[in-house]
């Protein structure tokens, strides 16, 4: 079976942009939920609704694979999920190791959804001696004085970060030195790697911090509405300052 480490998706050296390449998953969400219902066919329209996105970007999006459905029926929605399944890469085994076992490492062990979409959890790591062996969904965790060879035995390409936030920068050096060349990052902390290393950051508290940001201003277009006073998001940010005096507590670093 292949690898993530000898295998890559063809999307970046067919010039499919980035923008794309993230929808093609919410796509591809949609479309599986159309196939387990047995649906044939699905209009640009049907889609694009299901997927959050207008229909005019859906149509342009699919362009770049090369799909252009039929006029009057549509895409196949079996085909549709073999195509962008190809592109992103999840026709293939994808063996991952997620390093870090705590509450929010566990968590995503213990996600059911990653098999269905091409990934393997090849490994868990953890720096806690007393974590060694003990099993989380099923996998031992390993020590991380093991982490080279875990991931050169099992030909991994993909590392989860879950660490606390300061061990996470020396871990991602020691995934990238054993060869790994994405990491999916859940440590609040910016990493960084060289050229040909991939990262996606996953920070919840900034997710948390935006819907703040909105449920503000619409407090404040509220009270607006009623009162006349102006909107609080209008307020001079002296008057709002985080705790270094110079940043508004609600936006994100």
């Amino acid at each position: 079976m292949a690898t993530g480490r000898t295998h890559r998706p063809a999307t970046r050296s067919r010039g499919i942009p980035e923008a794309t390449v993230a929808r093609l998953p919410l796509y591809l969400r949609a479309l599986t939920a159309l196939s387990e219902r047995s649906v044939p066919t699905v209009s640009s329209e049907e889609l694009a609704a299901a997927a959050g996105v207008n229909s005019a970007k859906l149509r342009k999006d699919f362009s770049y694979l090369g799909s252009y459905g039929t006029r009057g029926v549509g895409y196949d929605v079996e085909y549709l999920v073999y195509q962008i399944s190809r592109e992103l890469g999840l026709t293939q085994d994808w063996p991952v190791v997620i390093v870090g076992i705590g509450n929010l490492g566990a968590a995503l062990a213990n996600y059911g959804g990653f098999a269905s979409r091409g990934f393997r959890v090849a490994a868990l790591i953890d720096a806690d001696p007393a974590m060694a062996g003990k099993p989380v969904a099923g996998i031992p965790v390993q020590h991380t004085d093991d982490l080279e060879k875990i991931i050169k035995d099992n030909g991994v390409s993909i590392g989860v970060i879950a660490t606390p936030a300061g061990a996470a920068q020396q871990v991602c050096d020691r995934l990238v030195a054993a060869g790994v060349t994405s990491i999916l990052n859940f440590a609040p902390t910016v990493l960084t790697v060289p050229d040909g290393v991939d990262v996606r950051k996953v920070d919840l508290s900034i997710e948390l911090q935006i819907l703040a940001f909105h449920e503000q201003r619409k407090a404040g277009e509220e009270t607006a509405a009623g009162d006349g006073a102006l909107p609080a998001t209008t307020r001079d940010a002296s008057t709002d300052q985080g705790p270094d005096g110079d940043v508004p507590a609600v936006m994100p670093a």
